[in-house]
């Protein structure tokens, strides 16, 4: 049996893995946490005359440097002048070199939101008459690249090392407290404390390149590291590791004093006390029982308080920390992230000690049970507060289905109710396990204690029958060699004891292969041991879309930056010697139904300045379709400039188009086309054409 499940397991955990790594880097970077939410002058704006300062409103405050903000005349030259200055909350605001010159001018931005991601972006206004432009906008996207891929997967390690670390302790200390004692489960928390410890110091090298050049040789830059931990988000890196050196003195005492009052049983006490047989109660006193309950009680009050600390560094400086309620939503973030450690923490845990477990202490049904009941509280509580996170990041109904955000968190719904129907299964199992092993013992009850008196009486037999006539009983022959017996016969007898230990270390390791062997071959526990498999590796792609999750702008946020983008309104129409129209057909498949289809764009003069864009979606017949959304996005890769959102406005059946889009210079410009077919089912698509 265990010769078919160890493929299995080795098959089912690669598949795992490859799932989760694949959703990792199949996301798509963070763009931003604050959006730019309106500029003055406008995006595609012309006005009559220079303004003496350009100024940016974002939908949260944002930190800012002295090369946040530049802006670029035609030539490519700067002329802003000073530091950026906040006017009012979310307003900044840079100057500008008196007596600019007409044409077109690039406004570029690379700032870090309130929630610890940077944010980078760029946009055209033009004074007099939009012009020709020679603009080379250095590389804005920081999040983007190794640094931004070494930066995410920082993130995940650091997650799955605390809930690990957390969950692991959670479940030896609440549900088995003989797994104090169990190698496996000491190498999983330990694991957890070094990969949240080893994460925690990666992220802090990485977090100077992540937010300002995105370069590798950035990440051991003496001068980024000490600007870093000036910011929040760097207190709150220094406050983890100083937390885990708290949580290292917890994981001494948790494996090294608890686990020697620990029960040697399969299930013991829930609190981890041994229970003393009625002989010891009396000489134990008074002094025993209570010190183990106080040092189960430390440990318990300990290990939470650290553990709150912990989730608190991610509170204080991500999603929670901004927005609506801030005060109400970073204690139940910290509440959240518990919930989700207990849970999933507590998952690994009993996968491991299912399946590494040793056969002398093997997971019982009691502690099985303990953990569906602390699972259940969990999903409860993630529940309840995963409610207010999606009310507060969301906002609205549609933002479930029109923003990424809010797919992203309609997938780790449908994980989580995926994880409770398999949990369901687990724990029928558990009930089978449980009757299973009531039945068997009432059989073999009456039948062990008589076999068991028959080997006594027949090894009994056995040696008087060795014994000779006459000869001295073992105790006078002991006392014949401690009084002098020949040195043959000491060494004999030396012999024999050796080879009687090596036979009994022989006897004992079979034994065990063959309790592990009718262990493995009871089908109620190998029915446990695949669901708590099958539930651990959706908890593994669950953790994969919450990292995710973390890294995506809020719908809420999202939603208010398409709005401000509708109600801008570009105006003048521009000069400049044109290229001629150009016309584009790339076809799409969503992968839903009716996903498949042609959508068609029309560039009109496609030249530097301004110009008018027309979006035709058909579908295979080649039928005008709506659709419920359309994006694009214009990227200049050769010079680094972009994206540049555009929205067009719905005209007709099948017909989109937005008016005055600003191509602020020439060159082989790549149009990304969104086309979005269902509430969930939408793809990117994209061409290149020649500008200018």
């Amino acid at each position: 049996m265990t010769q078919t499940i160890a493929p299995r397991v080795r098959t089912l955990v690669l598949l795992i893995l490859a799932v989760a790594g694949a959703l990792l880097a199949g996301a798509a970077p963070a763009s931003a946490h604050a959006a730019l939410t309106g500029s003055d002058p406008a995006q595609g704006a012309v006005v009559d005359t220079a303004p003496a300062q350009i100024s940016l409103t974002f939908s949260e405050p944002i930190a800012v440097g002295d090369d946040s903000v530049r802006v670029l005349d035609p030539k490519g030259e700067r002329v802003d002048k000073g530091d950026p200055a906040n006017l009012s909350g979310t307003t900044y605001s840079v100057r500008l070199l008196s007596g600019l010159p007409d044409g077109t001018y690039t406004v570029a931005y690379q700032v870090v939101s309130a929630d610890s991601h940077p944010v980078a972006g760029a946009y055209t206004f033009s004074i007099g008459a939009p012009s020709e432009t020679t603009v080379s906008v250095s590389a804005q996207g920081s999040d983007d690249g190794l640094v931004g891929w070494l930066y995410g997967f920082g993130r995940y390690v650091s997650y799955a090392g605390f809930v690990v670390l957390a969950g692991g302790a959670a479940f030896v200390l609440a549900c088995w407290a003989p797994g104090a004692r169990v190698r496996a489960v000491q190498r999983l928390v330990v694991s957890g404390w070094l990969a949240l410890t080893a994460a925690t110091l990666g992220l802090l090298l990485l977090r100077g390149s992540y937010t300002t050049t995105g370069k590798v040789g950035d990440i051991f830059d003496l001068e980024l590291l000490g600007d870093v931990l000036q910011t929040k988000t760097g207190a709150a890196l220094v406050s983890r590791l100083l937390l885990l050196a708290a949580a290292a003195l917890f994981i001494a005492v948790l494996f090294g004093a608890y686990a020697r009052t620990a029960p040697a049983g399969a299930d013991g006490d829930a609190n981890g006390a041994k229970k003393p047989a009625e002989g010891e109660r009396e000489a134990e006193g008074d002094g025993g029982e209570p010190d183990k309950r106080d040092l189960t009680f430390g440990l318990a009050l300990g290990g939470t308080v650290v553990a709150a600390g912990l989730a608190a560094s991610w509170a204080m400086s991500e999603h929670a920390s901004q927005g609506l309620q801030p005060g109400v939503a970073m204690p139940v973030d910290v509440v959240h992230l518990l919930a989700v450690a207990a849970w999933l923490g507590g998952l690994t845990a009993l996968l491991v000690a299912l399946y590494r477990g040793p056969v002398e202490t093997p997971v019982g049904r009691d502690a099985v049970r303990r953990f569906s009941r602390l699972a259940f509280g969990s999903v409860v509580t993630l529940a309840v507060t995963g409610v207010y996170q999606s009310w507060r990041q969301l906002g609205s109904w549609s933002a479930f289905t029109d923003t990424r955000y809010g797919q992203l968190l309609l997938v780790k719904i449908a994980l989580v109710a995926v994880m409770v129907a398999v949990a369901y299964l687990s724990r029928r199992w558990t009930q089978r396990l449980a009757e299973a092993r009531i039945s068997a013992a009432e059989e073999e009850k009456q039948p062990a204690v008589s076999a068991q008196a028959e080997a006594t009486e027949a090894a009994k037999a056995s040696e008087e029958e060795k014994q000779p006539a006459g000869s001295a009983p073992a105790e006078a022959s002991d006392a014949s060699e401690a009084s002098g017996a020949p040195e043959g016969t000491k060494a004999g007898a030396g012999h024999d004891a050796v080879r009687a230990a090596q036979l009994a270390r022989q006897r004992a390791a079979t034994e065990a292969a063959r309790q592990k062997r009718l262990r493995d071959a009871d089908p109620n526990r190998f029915g446990l041991r695949r669901s708590v498999l099958a539930e651990a590796g959706v908890a593994v792609v669950l953790l994969a879309v919450t990292t995710v999750l973390t890294q995506t702008e809020p719908g809420r946020t999202e939603q208010d930056a398409k709005a401000a983008a509708a109600t801008s309104s570009p105006a003048a129409e521009g000069t400049g010697q044109g290229s001629g129209a150009v016309s584009l057909t790339m076809p799409f498949d969503t992968g839903g139904r009716n996903g498949k289809g042609v959508v068609s764009i029309d560039l009109d003069p496609a030249r530097v300045g301004d110009n008018s864009l027309h979006v035709y979606v058909e579908g295979p017949d080649g039928t005008p379709v709506d659709v419920p959304e359309v994006k694009l996005a214009l990227t200049l890769t050769a010079q680094d400039i972009g994206p540049l959102p555009v929205a067009p406005d719905h005209v007709t059946t099948g017909h989109w188009s937005a008016s005055a889009v600003q191509i602020p210079m020439a060159g082989d410009w790549k149009v990304e086309v969104t086309v979005r077919t269902s509430d969930i089912d939408q793809v990117t698509v994209s061409k290149n054409a020649q500008i200018g």
